[in-house]
């Protein structure tokens, strides 16, 4: 996960703030929340901290409702999502699986461990070097 994301995911806003950001009642933050369709963090004292990807699900639920769908609909398309989401994750990890297993020169995130004969192969001409400093591969013709 991203620093960017790791940040988007904490749990520092207090329902007062997420209350001016989405024009919710506190009512209805704690509703959604006991429909599971978010679940906000415990700050000290057990008060509910929010994150940004809290207070985006927040405004995404008011635009479903606002469009007519109902909670049950509104869970149903999260659910969705998230089968969506797992099955890309599974999909990009038998991928991974498979490049590893198809191309020893791999290591476990995907890039290059040692060695530019299978590149040296695939682009013949084309010079292939690789920047020490900022450890990237570039073409040269």
């Amino acid at each position: 996960m991203s620093e960017r994301e790791l940040r988007r995911n904490l749990s520092i806003l207090p329902i007062g703030t997420v209350r001016e950001l989405t024009l919710l009642t506190d009512r209805q933050i704690r509703y959604y929340e006991q429909q599971k369709l978010i679940a906000p963090g415990r700050g000290k004292g057990g008060q509910r901290r929010f994150s940004l990807n809290d207070v985006d699900r927040l405004l995404e639920i008011r635009d479903f409702l606002d469009a007519g769908d109902s909670i049950k609909d509104i869970q149903e398309i999260f659910a969705k999502q998230r089968r969506k989401a797992q099955e890309k994750q599974d999909s990009e990890a038998a991928l991974r699986r498979s490049l590893q297993k198809n191309s020893p020169n791999l290591d476990d995130s995907g890039l290059i461990k040692k060695g530019q004969s299978w590149l040296a192969k695939l682009l013949p001409k084309k010079k292939l070097s690789k920047s020490w400093q900022t450890k990237t591969w570039s073409l040269s013709a």
